[in-house]
C-alpha cells in the first residue's frame, strides 16, 4: 500500500483554545470562503449526467430554471449558467421568463435536497479543515488558519480545492482573508482572491455594498443618497451613519475589516485528538482500511500517553475519491489506547456495516479521530508478563458486541432511589466501571438486598380478582389471576409502599406475601385504603416467589 503523504495528529495544534467560540478567536488566523453560484442547477445536471459532468465533453441542452412559488406567483429561484447569460434572474416570475426564452427546462425546486447537498460538501471539506460552517444557502466558511501549509500553501490550497470541486461537477467561488466578511467579499466580487493581513479595506473600497452583506432595505437607503461602494461608506463620520442607517450597517463594516471578532462555530463537534494518511492510490478493500486504523491508533497512542488518557469515543473518516464521506462512530466502556483493540474493534464496526459500506472508486484519505477522552489507568503486571484484569476482558467483550450489533446492545440493571418496585431498577447502557449517567443521578439505596423480593417481577402489575376479605385491611383468602383460582394458605405482610411526596396522585400500595394450597409463592398488593375517601380498592399480581 502506497502513502503519498502522512499527517498525523496534525489538526490537534491548529485548532482554537476554546472550540465552543468557534473560529476566530485570535489573531493571525485565516478563513477561506467558499461560494457555488448555480448549486441548485448543478444538483439536477449531477443527477442526470453524473458527478463529473463539467469535466466531460459538453452535451448539448436547454437551459435549466428551477422555479419555487412565491406570493401566488411562479418565480425562479436558481438558474445555471445557459439560463442566467439569456439574462434570466433570481426572483422573475416564470410566465415572463418562458415568454422570453420558451425552450427553457424548468425544475421544481427541492430546497431539503440542496441543503442535503451543501451539507455533504461541507463533510467533504473536513479534509482540508475540521472547522467548517454553513454559510447560507450557497455557502460555506472554513477556519484555515495554521493548515494551509500541510497543502503546500494557500495558493495551492485554493488551486486543489478548486480542481477538485470542477471534477466533481461543481462551479466554485473561493475567496481567503483574514476575516469572514473580506473572504465572503473576496469570493464574490474581487479578482483577487487571496487578500493579505491588513489588505482588507484596500479590497473593500471599490467594491459594491452588497458585497458587506447588509439587508437589501439599508443598501437601497444609501444608494438613494449617493453612496453606491464601500469606500464612500468608509470615508463618512461614523456617528451620522449611526444616526441614519442604524448600528447593523457598522457591525458588518467592522466585522470586514477586522475591527470586531466574527465567530464561526463548526458544525461539527471538534476531535479531541485526529490522525490522518494521504493516499496515492486509493484502497477499497475492508482488509487494507484496518491496517491503516492501527497504524493511525498507533500514531494516537503517544499522544494519549503523553497526556494520561484514553479514547471513549472514536470517530473514522473515510473520504471517497468522488467527494463522498463515510463515518463510523463507535463509543467503548473503558479508557482504550491499544492500537490491536481499536483494529479488533473496527473491525466488528466494518463486518456489522456489511452490505452498506460503498467504497466507490476507492478511498483516497483517511481519518481517526478521537472525540471523547478520559483518565487511563494503568494495570498492574503480574510476574508472567501478563496482566489479569477480568473487568477489562468483559469490557473488551462488550465493547466488540455494540461495535456489531450497535450501541446499547448490551444493558445493566442499576439500583435507584425509589421505593416503587418497578421503578427501583434501571436498565442502562452497560458500563464496566458499574457507573452510569442514571445511576450517577440515583445513588443506589443500601437497604434494598434485605427486602424480600420475587425472583421474577412483572414488567406491568396484572390484575387479579379478590372476594370481599373478613379483615378490610387483611390479606386475600383465595384470587383468582389468569383464569385460575387459588385458595391461599399462608400470608405475610402488608408491607406499605407509598410514592414519593411529590407524586401524591399515586395510590398507596399495600403489598402480601402469599404462598397457596399448592406451595407456589406469589407478590400482590393492593391498591388503595378503605378510608371511604380514595376508590374502591383493586388487587394486583406483580411477582412471583418460586
Amino acid at each position: 500500500m502506497n502513502t503519498h503523504s502522512t499527517r498525523d495528529a496534525a489538526m490537534k495544534d491548529t485548532l482554537p483554545k476554546d472550540p465552543a467560540l468557534g473560529c476566530g478567536t485570535g489573531k493571525g488566523q485565516r478563513i477561506l470562503s467558499l461560494w457555488f453560484p448555480y448549486l441548485a442547477a448543478e444538483r439536477i445536471w449531477r443527477q442526470r449526467l453524473g458527478r463529473a459532468w463539467r469535466s466531460r465533453p459538453l452535451v448539448p441542452h436547454p437551459p435549466l430554471v428551477l422555479s419555487h412559488r412565491q406570493q401566488n406567483a411562479q418565480r425562479i429561484a436558481a438558474l445555471d449558467e445557459q439560463a442566467e447569460a439569456l439574462g434570466l434572474k433570481r426572483g422573475m416570475g416564470l410566465a415572463d421568463a418562458r415568454a422570453m426564452h420558451p425552450t427553457i427546462d424548468v425544475v421544481e425546486a427541492d430546497p431539503q435536497a440542496e441543503l442535503s447537498l451543501l451539507e455533504g460538501l461541507a463533510d467533504w471539506c473536513d479534509r482540508y479543515t475540521p472547522l467548517v460552517s454553513l454559510d447560507g444557502q450557497d455557502g460555506l466558511f472554513l477556519d484555515i488558519t495554521g493548515c494551509a501549509h500541510l497543502f503546500g500553501g494557500e495558493r495551492a490550497m485554493l488551486e486543489d480545492m478548486s480542481s477538485r470541486f470542477f471534477q466533481q461537477g461543481f462551479d466554485v467561488r473561493i475567496g481567503i482573508a483574514s476575516t469572514a466578511g473580506t473572504a465572503w467579499a473576496a469570493a464574490r466580487f474581487a479578482s483577487e482572491r487571496i487578500v493579505a493581513s491588513g489588505g482588507e479595506a484596500t479590497l473593500l473600497a471599490p467594491l459594491p455594498l452588497s458585497a458587506l452583506r447588509i439587508e437589501p432595505a439599508i443598501r437601497t437607503s444609501l444608494e438613494s443618497v449617493g453612496l453606491w461602494s464601500v469606500g464612500a461608506i468608509m470615508a463618512l463620520p461614523r456617528a451620522p451613519l449611526m444616526r441614519r442607517f442604524g448600528s447593523k450597517l457598522l457591525l458588518h463594516l467592522d466585522r470586514a475589516l477586522g475591527r470586531l471578532e466574527e465567530p464561526i462555530s463548526p458544525r461539527m463537534p471538534v476531535p479531541t485528538l485526529s490522525a490522518e494518511r494521504h493516499l496515492a492510490e486509493p484502497v477499497m478493500l475492508t482488509e487494507d482500511i484496518e491496517l491503516l486504523v492501527k497504524a493511525l491508533a498507533a500514531t494516537l497512542r503517544a499522544d494519549l500517553e503523553r497526556r494520561g488518557e484514553g479514547a471513549r469515543e472514536f470517530e473514522l473518516l473515510l473520504f471517497r475519491v468522488d467527494g463522498a464521506i463515510t463515518r463510523l462512530r463507535m463509543r467503548t466502556s473503558q479508557p482504550v489506547r491499544e492500537p490491536q483493540l481499536v483494529h479488533k474493534l473496527f473491525h466488528e464496526r466494518l463486518i456489522a456495516v456489511g452490505d452498506g459500506f460503498d467504497a466507490g472508486y476507492g478511498f483516497d484519505l483517511v481519518r481517526l479521530c478521537i472525540l471523547t477522552s478520559a483518565a487511563y489507568e494503568t494495570s498492574q503486571i503480574d510476574l508472567a508478563g501478563e496482566i489479569q484484569d477480568e473487568a477489562a476482558s468483559i469490557a473488551m467483550f462488550t465493547d466488540r458486541i455494540n461495535a456489531r450489533l450497535g450501541q446499547g446492545t448490551i444493558l445493566q440493571a442499576i439500583t435507584v432511589a425509589s421505593h416503587c418496585p418497578e421503578q427501583a431498577v434501571a436498565m442502562v447502557p452497560f458500563e464496566a466501571s458499574g457507573k452510569s449517567a442514571a445511576g450517577s443521578r440515583s445513588p443506589a439505596m443500601p437497604h434494598l438486598p434485605s427486602l424480600q423480593r420475587p425472583i421474577r417481577l412483572f414488567r406491568a402489575p396484572e390484575p387479579i380478582d379478590v372476594p370481599a376479605t373478613e379483615m378490610p385491611e387483611g390479606p386475600p383468602r383465595q384470587f383468582r389471576w389468569r383464569r385460575a383460582l387459588h385458595k391461599v394458605a399462608r400470608a405475610e405482610g402488608p408491607e406499605r409502599i407509598a410514592s414519593e411526596w411529590w407524586l401524591r396522585e399515586a395510590p398507596t400500595r399495600d403489598y402480601f406475601r402469599i404462598e397457596d394450597v399448592d406451595g407456589r409463592r406469589y407478590w400482590l398488593y393492593r391498591q388503595g385504603l378503605y378510608d371511604g375517601v380514595e376508590p374502591t380498592p383493586r388487587w394486583f399480581m406483580h411477582g412471583i416467589f418460586a
